[in-house]
């Protein structure tokens, strides 16, 4: 005998009808069968007694068969209806089939007719609740299917917001807010190391008392996190093992996830539910891969810090440099300030002697000569100063006359050529060529 454990419900007023159907064909199969007599039982226990047949005989005392297909269509009930007629009662069958019947069995019934006709009843009936059950699974898994989807799109939201969000802050707020959504959590925090110290401060925070929350940017200890640092494991914890820790007050399941730069644990992210729920592999694998984010952040934070600090080196150095430059062409300027005066006397000094040359000793002419080519090249050299004076500070620019330069290069050049043999001539027009230098 196989225990079978679909319930039956038999409507029959007959006590020898009933016994066949019930005791002697269906219960020896293991089927449940309650027997009733009447129509106004039969709707009650098929409320109570939720059956997956029903077998009801058309000929009832009181409300007939087809009574109570109204009544049970009426109810809503869906449970397969099995009549039994006597024979020329084939418009009442059809009748019945109208109400919602799903099969007829001719009085006398036969034991191996009842069976049969019962199992194609329940084949029915275990053929739509598998629809259900697959329908429920469908409906579960799309569910789950939008969920997923909506986790990979606030982790691919963070991966946008790490290489794009300038406030850290801000940027801290979003991880946690994605993180307590893809561990689907109640609330969550961040928690970040101060300096090379063992101190975490609280970074950003989700749904937590406002006691709490208000001491954003200080050092708070959770009571756990600072083990799992030590580790430097993922851990997920529930119900009693979790009471030991402080943590407990925020939540009756917890998942700390160390964030680390460099596999060195920098900050943890924490995500707490109230239930006592534990966090699944996929809760854990959505929420390391936000810590993950979070760790490229903090990265990417360190290296602009880097820059930065880098950058107003380089600009300080070059401030130095320019201020070195600046002395130094002012130094320059000074000095040739000062020879200006001096040169300016003999150059004086030189003019006079000149006028006087014919009347001196051929020697004495040989030294004002000299004595007036070596004054041209100091004059020439103190000029250079002041060209490198004016050279350093381009922004004070002055006129020059390019057929001056020109002469001043010809006169440089002209012991040198006339030592070699070699006679320079020139020919300059008379208005001068100026350009700004």
């Amino acid at each position: 005998m196989v225990a079978k454990k679909e319930r039956i419900l038999l409507v029959e007023s007959d006590p020898e009808v009933s016994d066949l159907i019930a005791r002697q064909a269906l219960r020896p199969l293991g089927y449940q069968v309650r027997v009733v007599g009447d129509t106004s039982r039969a709707i009650q226990d098929a409320v109570r007694f939720s059956p997956d047949v029903v077998l009801a005989n058309l000929n009832l005392p009181g409300l007939s068969g087809k009574d109570m297909l109204v009544a049970l269509g009426f109810q809503g009930i869906e449970t397969p209806v099995i009549v039994i007629a006597e024979e020329g009662q084939e418009g009442d069958v059809i009748q019945a089939f109208r109400l919602g019947a799903s099969d007829y069995l001719r009085a006398p019934v036969r034991e191996a007719e009842v069976v049969a006709a019962v199992e194609r009843a329940l084949t029915q009936v275990r053929e739509r609740a598998e629809r259900k059950r697959l329908a429920k699974q469908l409906e579960k898994t799309n569910l789950e299917l939008k969920r997923r989807v909506r986790e990979l799109t606030t982790v691919f939201g963070i991966g946008k917001a790490v290489t794009s969000v300038t406030d850290q802050n801000a940027l801290f707020r979003k991880i946690v807010d994605g993180g307590v959504f893809v561990a689907d959590a109640d609330k969550g925090w961040l928690l970040l190391r101060h300096g090379e110290s063992k101190i975490y401060t609280l970074s950003a925070c989700k749904n937590l008392p406002k006691s709490i929350a208000s001491k954003v940017g200080q050092t708070w200890d959770d009571g756990i996190s600072s083990l799992v640092a030590l580790s430097g494991e993922t851990l997920s914890i529930h119900g009693n093992p979790l009471t030991r820790f402080k943590i407990s007050r925020l939540g009756s399941a917890a998942l700390i996830v160390p964030v680390k730069v460099q596999k060195e644990v920098v900050g943890l992210l924490v995500a707490v539910r109230e239930a006592s729920k534990p966090f699944s592999p996929s809760n854990q694998t959505m929420l390391e891969a936000v810590a993950d984010y979070a760790s490229i952040a903090l990265m990417n934070a360190r290296l602009f810090n880097a820059l930065e600090k880098r950058a107003h080196s380089l600009q300080r150095a070059m401030e130095r440099s320019k201020e070195s430059d600046q002395v130094k062409a002012q130094i320059l300027q000074n000095v040739a300030q000062e020879l200006n005066i001096p040169l300016m006397s003999m150059q004086h000094q030189v003019d006079l002697l000149l006028e006087t040359l014919e009347f001196m000793r051929a020697d004495h002419q040989e030294s004002v000569r000299l004595l007036e080519k070596h004054l041209a090249q100091i004059s020439r050299v103190v000029g250079a100063l002041g060209g490198l004076q004016t050279a350093s500070a381009p922004q004070n620019r002055i006129t020059v006359n390019l057929i001056d330069l020109a002469r001043q290069a010809l006169d440089r050049h002209q012991e040198a050529a006339q030592k070699n043999l070699v006679e320079l001539l020139s020919e300059f027009q008379h208005d001068p060529l100026l350009v700004r230098a």
